[in-house]
């Protein structure tokens, strides 16, 4: 058996769907199913069981586990940049990784678990996944710090050489519908212009970069999990692996890439960055993929612009816009 945690949510239950693809259906998800609409994420998936979050972890804790598991995938997380309950992101997504790692490698499980870029901070030191500067990051809100005092854990405890961990940089893709705040700008932009006809970006605050000129590194969800059924089904590649293209991208250059996908001519309103965001804003980001390249992964990336062609053609604007067979 497989455990998904995060399961339902969008990079889990992507990589539920990439496990179908391998014909693999021997599968547990693991979440909080909530309110929202989380729960379609799983209308098209082939998975045998589900059990919620807090369940788990009490079966874990208690060692109760009555089903054979092969791997956790650790997807579960709370992973808003604006949430400020820092005990919750502590318990959340520091001590429950703690405890599944500590129950995975107890158990012969393999574990794979989720980082983030977020641990870069302002990217001032650079977006190097060396385990030797891991320790040197500062973190610019406390989900980026959550996930930080895990690596940390995970390398002082020598671990790095037993399981997997993976910083996703800027994904965007299909199953992120449920994300509210936290989608993607691709997800934000399509309804913008179907709406308005125009997309509001934020005005840049530094003289280096002009507006919509920020650049982040976007990463489409499929090739995230192309890249995390390889660390699965290599299990003697360890350690913490940044995920993404490796070639930062203007906010221009995205948002002409979804006009051109809508074939509609691009229409971009810069307007003021809220006060309280001014300090948090990361500028620049783009991963340093060589060590991933050096243990063997194939860095097999699509083009931002056919990526985005993908996401809205073949999901924002069909009647179905779930990862389907």
């Amino acid at each position: 058996m497989i455990i998904v945690t995060g399961g339902a949510g969008f990079i889990g239950s992507a990589f539920v769907w990439k496990l179908n693809q391998e014909g693999i259906s021997d599968i547990t998800i693991v979440d909080q199913l909530g309110t929202d609409d989380k729960w379609k994420n799983l209308l098209n998936l082939k998975y045998e069981d589900y059990i919620h979050k807090d369940d788990f972890f009490q079966m874990v804790c208690n060692d109760s586990v009555r089903f054979e598991v092969s791997a956790i995938v650790h997807m579960g997380a709370n992973s808003s940049t604006t949430e400020r309950d820092a005990d919750y992101l502590w318990e959340n997504n520091f001590l429950y990784t703690k405890t599944l790692t500590e129950w995975a490698l107890a158990n012969d499980v393999r574990f794979i678990y989720a980082s983030s870029a977020a641990t870069y901070g302002n990217g001032s030191l650079g977006f190097s996944d060396d385990h030797g500067k891991v320790d040197k990051l500062k973190p610019i809100n406390i989900y980026g710090y959550s996930k930080q005092v895990f690596d940390l854990w995970m390398l002082r405890n020598r671990l790095e050489d037993k399981i997997a961990g993976i910083k996703f940089f800027n994904v965007f893709g299909p199953n992120e519908y449920h994300k509210g705040d936290m989608t993607s700008v691709v997800f934000k932009a399509f309804h913008q212009i179907k709406e308005t006809g125009k997309v509001k970006l934020f005005k840049s605050y530094r003289k280096e970069y002009k507006d919509g000129g920020q650049k982040r590194d976007f990463v489409y969800v499929k090739d995230c999990v192309n890249i995390m059924w390889w660390l699965f089904d290599n299990p003697e590649a360890n350690g913490i692996f940044n995920l993404g293209t490796g070639k930062a991208r203007t906010w221009n250059d995205l948002i002409k890439a979804v006009f051109a996908a809508m074939k509609k001519k691009t229409n971009i309103e810069y307007i003021d960055m809220p006060e309280a965001l001014r300090n948090q804003y990361q500028y620049f980001t783009e991963a340093e993929m060589t060590k991933l390249k050096k243990a063997g992964c194939p860095l097999i990336f699509t083009s931002m612009e056919d990526a985005i062609r993908d996401y809205v053609v073949n999901y924002l604007q069909q009647e179905d816009q779930y990862l389907r067979e």
